[in-house]
């Protein structure tokens, strides 16, 4: 992702603020565990992806306050001396654990454990919860749409329909749930995501004829190319893409009417023209529903945009980022004390959580395990979830893409079969607090 040369301000004031009445209460450098998770998944939602993980990383990493950034804040009466000399030096020093890219997550999960002083700790939550809220919706979405696609490829095409940057956090989310390929050219810069793409109606419409533009084309990007032939009348766009080119295009793109029928006419009429090795691929505003309508269609793959970058009606995954625990004291070495919101609706669990899934014999999830102030009790079958991201300030988990990518086919691999359903349904597996001595609590947000 491009980033100014400090990612300092992509904060919110509050959190600046609250720094500085934290240093002159003296708790600014009291130790503090924050948690960032879902309370919910979005209505109806079986399961949620956790994408945004080295993003975050790489945000952290340029996460300091130059002369810029002070200057700015210091002009609007946001920040004090003492608060601009504390934000010059700023570095994350404090540790930090959470769910692999790509992992499934449930109501409560605990995505990220945050530890350091109260300060440094409470500047990251709006950087942290901008990334991971829009690149998991994106990545939420995109399974369920790989998912109902099973071996057809998909290919992101959203950036049209999202904010410049977005746009890249997004086909990058869509790459760890399975995407195949991206048009957005800054994502295959960034992230080594394949990109592909040939021409639009456009194209066609500047030249005096459709076949003077699918010449042109054939010319420049070879037989193989991928030809829109419905900008006119399909059934001849067909016919002159096989004969210009023998019998051997690549592929043709059907982008409106009635998709499932439109696509068995055109391979009905391929295969009849000898274009047995032709493929299919189809758009148009397609969702993970349209996905599994078209299950029986002759199609070779997918093109999605605008219900994959707006996380197909669910923007945001409604994360958030509290204050858990405590030290008892700024004393080096004081004990921790749970907190918790008692709000109505919005209350929290204290303590410091740890994460386990509960797998069966064969290896099929059954529960989302929550430990509070220490690991729940696990077996043979089950499975830690949470990763050392940063270390006393080191960020330690980074990964290549492709991890997170692997990562999320093995767990998508274990939910149950209600997992795999597109019909409205409760969290496909339990979440379970479980206190010190392993009893299950009472949680606001357990599945």
């Amino acid at each position: 992702m491009v980033y100014h040369e400090s990612t300092g301000l992509l904060t919110d004031q509050y959190e600046v603020t609250m720094v500085r009445a934290a240093m002159n209460s003296g708790q600014a450098e009291r130790q503090s565990i924050f948690e960032l998770f879902a309370r919910r998944l979005p209505s109806g939602r079986r399961y949620g992806v956790v994408a945004g993980v080295g993003r975050a990383l790489d945000a952290i990493a340029n996460f300091r306050f130059g002369d810029e950034e002070l200057s700015f804040m210091i002009k609007a009466g946001v920040i004090d001396t003492s608060t601009a000399n504390y934000l010059a030096s700023y570095r994350f020093t404090g540790s930090m654990w959470g769910y692999g890219e790509g992992e499934l997550y449930f109501p409560g999960s605990p995505l990220v454990i945050v530890q350091g002083t109260f300060a440094e700790a409470v500047l990251l939550e709006t950087l942290l919860l901008s990334i991971y809220n829009y690149d998991s919706a994106v990545a939420s979405a995109a399974s369920r749409m790989t998912l109902m696609a099973e071996d057809r490829p998909c290919i992101e095409m959203g950036s049209r329909r999202t904010s410049e940057y977005a746009a890249v956090a997004a086909a990058r989310a869509a790459y760890v749930a399975g995407f195949a390929s991206t048009s957005n050219m800054e994502a295959g810069r960034t992230y080594g995501i394949p990109t592909t793409g040939t021409a639009a109606h456009s194209f066609t419409l500047l030249h005096d004829t459709e076949e003077e533009a699918f010449r042109a084309q054939i010319e420049t990007l070879g037989e193989q190319t991928t030809l829109l032939v419905d900008t006119y009348d399909i059934e001849e766009a067909v016919r002159t893409g096989v004969r210009i080119t023998n019998g051997r295009l690549g592929a043709v793109r059907i982008d409106s009417g009635d998709l499932t029928t439109t696509a068995r006419e055109v391979r009905a009429l391929l295969d009849d023209l000898g274009a047995t090795e032709t493929r299919i691929i189809v758009t148009s505003d397609l969702d993970e529903w349209q996905l599994a309508a078209l299950a029986g269609a002759p199609v070779n793959g997918y093109g999605v945009g605008t219900s994959l970058v707006t996380g197909s009606g669910s923007p945001t995954c409604s994360m958030v980022y509290k204050l858990v625990a405590k030290a008892e004291s700024i004393e080096p070495g004081s004990p921790w004390i749970p907190v918790a919101k008692k709000s109505m609706s919005k209350a929290t669990v204290g303590g410091r959580k740890y994460a386990s899934r509960r797998l069966d014999v064969k290896g099929i999830a059954e529960a989302e395990l929550v430990g509070i102030t220490q690991p729940a009790a696990i077996d043979d079958n089950d499975r830690p979830l949470m990763r050392e991201l940063i270390v006393d300030g080191e960020i330690v988990g980074a990964e290549p893409l492709n991890d997170a990518r692997a990562r999320h086919e093995m767990a998508r691999s274990e939910l149950p079969r209600d997992g795999y359903k597109m019909s409205r349904g409760e969290p496909v597996i339990p979440t379970f607090f479980l206190d010190a001595n392993q009893e299950i609590i009472p949680a606001p947000y357990a599945g």
